[in-house]
């Protein structure tokens, strides 16, 4: 695991620890569990992105294919 430094005003620092000491938690926990959404969020977007590219590139043109087209080899 590596470390990060970050900076914030300290009241600010002490209420966002309050809170998750409230919740029975830590700071440094709800800053992993963001950091994560915050990454999976960006690799969701570039493979919705990928996808849209792909269909534009590649559609039917609205044509929809029978059951045994699709399953043709």
């Amino acid at each position: 695991m590596r470390n990060v430094t970050l900076s914030a005003e300290a009241d600010t620092i002490d209420a966002a620890m309050e809170r998750a000491a409230s919740e029975g938690t830590t700071l440094n926990a709800e800053f992993r569990k963001w950091l994560d959404e915050y990454a999976r969020h960006h690799q969701a977007t570039r493979a919705m992105d990928s996808m849209h590219e792909l269909r534009a590139k590649y559609g039917t043109g609205g044509r929809k294919f029978t059951r045994d087209e699709m399953n043709e080899r």
